[in-house]
């Protein structure tokens, strides 16, 4: 049976306690939001988690393998129907549907300039992406509109994802490293069903002949191009290193944080290129450069003035103990 402790009373200030400002408690902003800008409620006392809690948490983490491991699938299926310059162009658009379903699934609120900061940062990155130089057959026109009903199940789901895994932190306050070794053991088991079952056929999920093993096909595979072994390998060590990043930032910043900073980094990345190797953009992306770098600075400034706002209030509280 798990232990609780009741909360102190509400007029004794406790160490470390977050004081929010009145200008705060008029927006409706939580003194404990995350990187999201959520409006959470504040932290209870440590407890242990009851049966009734290990089960939902379970539950939580298959819900997220069970997303992850059908997203992934949608995606490569879409780029069989539209080209590559449209997906990169809809991924940009990522923050959209990891901000819908936190709202949509877990009643979510945000704080208003994280509303425009999406706004813009999405705007930014789908102006750099859209204006660079064409390449030949590469253009959104030739997608189809097929293609995009599968690109836009593939965002819907990663947003559904990235918005679950936010309610586990906020609700059963886990680790980054406890929820990466769950989401990662139930999602290799559900893919390996997948591989060792004989399915019939399933759209996207199980696309090979009727009944066959998708292990024989990976093994095949494999055997006729050994050479693959070694880039798996370092594929495979490499992505479990970037996880765990991955999952500290989620813990610590929330999802909206982690999508910004993964739709940036190819900004970032070309702009570093523009600089040591002297390679050319046009003006449509510096202008979508400028965007990003806009939105990026409105949320540095808001976090800024807030942080300085409850500095204040610390101060006078500790006035005001002082007098007492």
């Amino acid at each position: 049976m798990g232990l609780s402790v009741g909360p102190p009373p509400s007029h004794v200030l406790q160490p470390n306690q977050p004081i929010i400002s009145k200008e705060d408690q008029k927006k409706g902003v939580s003194p404990h939001a995350n990187g999201n800008g959520l409006q959470t409620p504040p932290p209870t006392p440590p407890r242990f988690l009851t049966a009734e809690d290990r089960t939902k948490l379970i539950k939580r983490y298959i819900q997220c393998s069970l997303f992850i491991t059908t997203a992934a699938p949608f995606g490569f299926a879409a780029l069989s129907h539209i080209s590559y310059p449209t997906m990169v162009l809809g991924k940009s658009c990522k923050l959209i549907p990891v901000m819908i379903m936190n709202v949509l699934l877990y009643r979510r609120k945000f704080a208003m300039h994280k509303y425009l900061v999406v706004a813009m940062v999405t705007a930014g990155i789908t102006m750099f992406m859209g204006f660079g130089p064409s390449k030949g057959k590469d253009k959104v026109s030739e997608s189809s509109w097929f293609g995009m009903l599968l690109l836009v199940i593939n965002l819907a789901i990663d947003g559904a994802t990235n918005s679950t895994q936010d309610e586990i932190f906020s609700r059963y306050k886990v680790s980054g490293q406890q929820m990466m070794f769950f989401i990662n053991l139930f999602s290799t088991i559900i893919t390996s069903l997948l591989l060792v079952l004989p399915l019939p056929y399933i759209p996207t999920i199980h696309p090979g002949t009727n009944w066959e093993l998708e292990i024989q096909q990976a093994m095949e595979f494999i055997r006729t191009h050994p050479a693959v072994v070694t880039p798996l390998a370092q594929f495979a060590l490499t992505g479990s290193l970037g996880q765990l990043f991955i999952f500290e930032t989620l813990q610590h910043f929330g999802s909206l944080t982690l999508v910004t900073i993964t739709l940036t980094r190819k900004l970032f990345t070309m702009l570093l290129s523009v600089i040591v190797y002297n390679h050319k953009l046009t003006g449509g992306q510096w202008a979508g450069a400028a965007t990003v770098f806009a939105g990026i600075a409105v949320e540095a400034y808001v976090k800024r003035k807030d942080v300085h706002a409850k500095r204040v209030m610390q101060e006078k509280e500790k006035a005001k103990i002082k007098d007492l």
